[in-house]
C-alpha cells in the first residue's frame, strides 16, 4: 500500500463542531425524487417508440375521453427526450453529486459548511432551475443543443447558483482543519472549475426575447464548441465529481484505504489534462478540419489509460474485503458502478475511432453506450452512496438489505438488457444502411426497412429501462422504511483545530518555479508546436517533445523525493493546486477552439460560400428546433460514400461557419 506523506502539522486547541448533514439529506431526497421523475419520462418515451399512442393518445383512454389527446405537443418524444435527458444528468446526478461532495468535504476538511445560508441558496435555487426546466422544455422553449437546451434566463441562474456553489465549497477549504487535501477533493476542485469554464462559453448566446435566443458561435464553429461541452459535460459533471465521491465512500464502505496514492496521482492529473481535449471525436466524418478530428480522436484513445487507472484502483482498494461482496449490497452496488465505469471508458475511446465511428455514429449502439455510464456508472453509484447515507443520517439500520439486494438484481439485469439491445440494433442498423445493391452503384435498403428491422429491440430497451425504473422505487421505499424507522441528526466531532501556517502557505514562487512544472511547459509546448507546424519544423518539435519528456523521467527518477515534496506542499494549498488546474484543461480548450472560431464567415472556403437564411428558412429552423427534430434529425451529410448515395453530396465546411 502507498500513502501521502505523513505530515505533523501544528495544531492548537481541540473543539467540537456539528457537520451539517440537513443539507446532504435535502439533496439525497431530491436526487431520488428527480431520478424516479427522469426515468419514468426515460422509460414512456421508449414505449412511445414502439406505440404511437403513448405520445398522448393513452392519456384519453386512461381517462376515459376526458382528457383530449389531439395536439398535445408538450407529450411528444421530441418534447420530453430532452426533458428526460436534463432531468437524468442535472437533477438526478446533480443533487446526487451536491450530497456527496457537501457529506465528504465536509469530514475531509473537519469543518463545517462554510456557509449554511449559502447551502440552502444552493439547494433550492438547484430545485428551481429544474423545475424551470421542466416546464419550459415540454413547452418547446429550448436552444436546440446537447446537454445545452436550458433557455438564456435559466443558464444564468446556473451559473449563479453554481458560483455560490463554488464559494461554499472554496470557503470550507479555506477554513479546514486538515493540512492536506485528499483525493477526493482533488476531483471536485476540477468539477467547479471546468464545469464553470465549459457553461459559461458554450451557452453565450443572443438574446431575442425572453425565451428565445441564438448562439453567438454557428455552424461548424457552434458545433465543435458544443461538443468541446457536450463531452467535456460528461466528463467534467458526470465522471470527475463520482471519481471523487468514489474516492471517499468506497473506501469506507470496504474499510480498507485506497489502493494507491501515487496511481490516484497519475489518474487525476491525466484524466484532467486529456479529457477536454477530446470532443472533437463527436465530430468524425464531418465537415470538421481534419486536424481537429485527428487531435480529438488521438487524446480519446489516450484516454484509455488513466481510466483505467482509475477503475483498477477503486477495485484494488477491496483487496481483502472481497468477502463483503457476497452480502454488504454497498459494496455490490461499488464494484458495479466501478466495472461499468471501466466498461464505459473503454467503449468511449473505441468509439472515436474513425472507422468504428463509421458505424456507430447516428445509431443506437451510441444511445447504449451512453446509458451503460448513466445508469450503470453513476446510477450504481449513487445507489450505494445512498444505502451507505440512510444508516447513518438517520442513525439506524438500513430497513431491508434483501430488498436493497433485490434492487441491485433487477437494476443490473434492467441495464444489460438495454444495452445488449442498443448494441445489436445499432449496429445491424448501420450494417444495412451501409450495404450496397448487386449492382454497386446503389444502396440495397430504405430507411424504414432497417427500422422494422431493429423494432423488437426497441421493445426490449423499453422492457429494460422499465426495469431499472423499478429498482429505483424500490430504493426510495427502503430508504423511506429507515428514515421512519430512525431520528435524523447532524454528526458531531471532536476535532483538532490546527494553525494557519501549517496550511496554504506556499508562495507562487515556489508553485511555478520548478522541474515538474518546467519539464511539463516545454513537453507541451513543443508537443503542440508539432500539430502547427509546416514539415520538418514539426518533426523537429516532435523530437524536441520527445527529448523533453525523457529528461523529465530522468529528473524525476534522480530526485523522486524533491518532486513528490513539492507535489506534498501543492495539495497543501488549494488555491495555487486549483489555479494549475484551471491552466490544464483552458489548455485544450483554447487550442481547438481559439483557431476555430476566427475563421471568416465571408470567405470562400472549399469553394464554399456561406449563404444566410431567408426569413422563412429561419422560421423554419425555430420550428424544427422547438419540436425537437434535431433529438433525431440531422441537417449534415457526413463524408462517407453511402452517406452519400442516400442523401446527396457530404456537407462542406464554408457552407456553414
Amino acid at each position: 500500500m502507498e500513502t501521502a506523506a505523513a505530515h505533523q502539522p501544528a495544531r492548537g486547541h481541540t473543539k467540537t463542531i456539528e457537520f451539517d448533514d440537513r443539507t446532504v439529506k435535502a439533496f439525497m431526497i431530491a436526487s431520488i425524487f428527480w431520478g424516479i421523475i427522469g426515468m419514468t419520462v426515460g422509460a414512456l418515451i421508449a414505449f412511445q417508440l414502439n406505440f404511437w399512442q403513448m405520445n398522448g393518445k393513452f392519456l384519453q383512454a386512461l381517462t376515459g375521453g376526458w382528457f383530449r389527446a389531439d395536439g398535445v405537443e408538450f407529450l411528444t418524444f421530441g418534447r420530453l427526450r430532452p426533458l428526460h435527458t436534463n432531468a437524468v444528468i442535472f437533477a438526478f446526478v446533480g443533487n446526487m453529486m451536491f450530497a456527496g461532495v457537501y457529506y465528504s468535504t465536509q469530514r475531509l476538511c473537519k469543518a463545517r459548511t462554510f456557509s449554511d445560508l449559502l447551502s440552502k441558496i444552493h439547494f433550492w435555487g438547484w430545485q428551481l432551475i429544474i423545475v424551470s426546466a421542466a416546464v419550459t422544455l415540454p413547452a418547446g422553449l429550448t436552444r436546440g443543443q446537447e446537454y445545452a437546451e436550458l433557455i438564456w434566463p435559466i443558464n444564468i441562474a446556473v451559473a449563479l447558483i453554481w458560483v455560490v456553489f463554488a464559494i461554499n465549497f472554496f470557503g470550507t477549504l479555506h477554513k479546514r482543519n486538515e493540512p492536506s487535501l485528499y483525493v477526493a477533493l482533488w476531483f471536485y476542485i476540477a468539477t467547479i472549475v471546468t464545469i464553470a469554464m465549459l457553461y459559461i462559453v458554450n451557452h453565450l448566446s443572443i438574446p431575442t426575447g425572453l425565451t428565445h435566443s441564438y448562439s453567438v458561435f454557428g455552424g461548424v464553429q457552434n458545433a465543435l464548441v458544443q461538443w468541446w461541452y457536450g463531452h467535456n459535460a460528461v466528463a467534467f459533471f458526470l465522471t470527475t465529481p463520482i471519481l471523487g465521491i468514489m474516492y471517499y465512500f468506497l473506501p469506507k464502505a470496504a474499510g480498507r484505504p485506497v489502493y494507491s496514492y501515487r496511481l490516484s496521482i497519475v489518474h487525476f492529473w491525466s484524466l484532467v489534462f486529456l479529457y477536454i481535449w477530446a470532443g472533437p471525436h463527436h465530430l468524425l466524418n464531418t465537415p470538421l478540419p481534419q486536424w481537429l478530428q485527428l487531435l480529438g480522436m488521438f487524446f480519446s484513445l489516450m484516454l484509455w489509460a488513466p481510466s483505467w487507472g482509475g477503475m483498477l484502483n477503486g477495485l484494488l482498494t477491496l483487496r481483502g474485503a472481497w468477502d463483503k461482496l457476497r452480502t454488504d449490497p454497498v459494496i455490490k452496488f461499488f464494484v458495479a458502478g466501478v466495472t461499468f465505469y471501466g466498461m464505459s471508458t473503454f467503449e468511449g475511446p473505441l468509439l472515436s475511432i474513425r472507422v468504428v465511428n463509421a458505424l456507430s455514429h447516428n445509431t443506437d449502439w451510441t444511445i447504449g453506450h451512453v446509458h451503460s455510464g448513466a445508469l450503470g456508472w453513476n446510477g450504481f453509484m449513487a445507489a450505494g452512496m445512498f444505502y451507505w447515507l440512510a444508516p447513518r443520517l438517520w442513525r439506524t439500520k438500513l430497513w431491508s438489505t434483501s430488498l436493497a439486494n433485490f434492487h441491485f438484481w433487477i437494476g443490473l439485469t434492467g441495464i444489460l438488457i438495454y444495452v445488449a439491445a442498443m448494441w445489436f440494433s445499432g449496429i445491424m442498423q448501420q450494417l444495412m444502411l451501409n450495404t450496397p445493391d448487386e449492382s454497386g452503384t446503389a444502396l440495397q435498403y430504405e430507411f424504414i426497412e432497417t427500422v422494422d428491422k431493429i423494432a423488437p429491440f426497441m421493445f426490449f430497451r423499453a422492457l429494460g429501462g422499465s426495469a431499472y425504473l423499478v429498482g429505483m422505487i424500490l430504493m426510495a421505499f427502503n430508504i423511506f422504511k429507515t428514515a421512519k424507522s430512525g431520528s435524523f441528526a447532524n454528526e458531531t466531532r471532536e476535532i483538532a483545530v490546527i494553525e494557519r501556517e501549517a496550511k496554504d502557505g506556499m508562495r507562487w514562487g515556489e508553485v511555478f518555479r520548478n522541474d515538474p512544472i518546467a519539464y511539463t511547459f516545454w513537453g507541451l509546448l513543443f508537443g503542440i508546436l508539432w500539430f502547427f507546424l509546416p514539415p520538418y519544423a514539426d518533426l523537429m518539435c516532435l523530437i524536441l517533445a520527445i527529448v523533453m519528456t525523457a529528461l523529465a523521467v530522468k529528473a524525476f527518477l534522480r530526485s523522486s523525493n524533491t518532486w513528490s515534496e513539492w507535489y506534498d506542499r501543492l495539495s497543501e494549498n488549494y488555491l495555487p493546486f486549483t489555479v494549475l488546474v484551471f491552466v490544464a484543461v483552458v489548455i485544450g480548450g483554447g487550442i481547438q477552439i481559439i483557431p476555430t472560431v476566427t475563421v471568416n464567415s465571408a470567405k470562400n472556403v472549399e469553394n464554399r460560400r456561406q449563404v444566410l437564411y431567408t426569413p422563412l428558412e429561419l422560421a423554419g429552423r425555430d420550428i424544427f428546433v422547438s419540436e425537437g427534430c434535431y433529438n433525431c434529425h440531422s441537417q449534415m451529410v457526413r463524408t462517407l460514400v453511402p452517406d452519400v448515395m442516400r442523401y446527396g453530396d457530404y456537407s462542406r465546411l464554408g457552407e456553414s461557419i
